[in-house]
């Protein structure tokens, strides 16, 4: 159950990601950020590592798209 809590919030997450890469919308990767933390921590209790490994690329690519807008574009 916290497998399938962490790919719902993990599959959120990416999907407001991959808005948030259009010019001027970097911003919303510090809200996208945090939700997939949660869905990570959610999948790190699971006994699954699908929703654990979801987040951890969500992550990656908002960490990206922050570092390339400097952080608010």
């Amino acid at each position: 159950m916290l497998n399938f809590l962490s790919l719902f919030v993990g599959f959120i997450a990416l999907g407001l990601a991959v808005f948030a890469f259009l010019p001027f919308l970097g911003w919303a990767n510090w809200a996208i950020i945090p939700m997939a933390m949660v869905g990570l921590g959610l999948g790190a209790l699971s006994g699954s590592n699908a929703g654990r490994n979801l987040n951890l690329v969500v992550i990656a690519i908002g960490a990206f798209r922050l570092f390339m807008g400097g952080g608010i574009f």
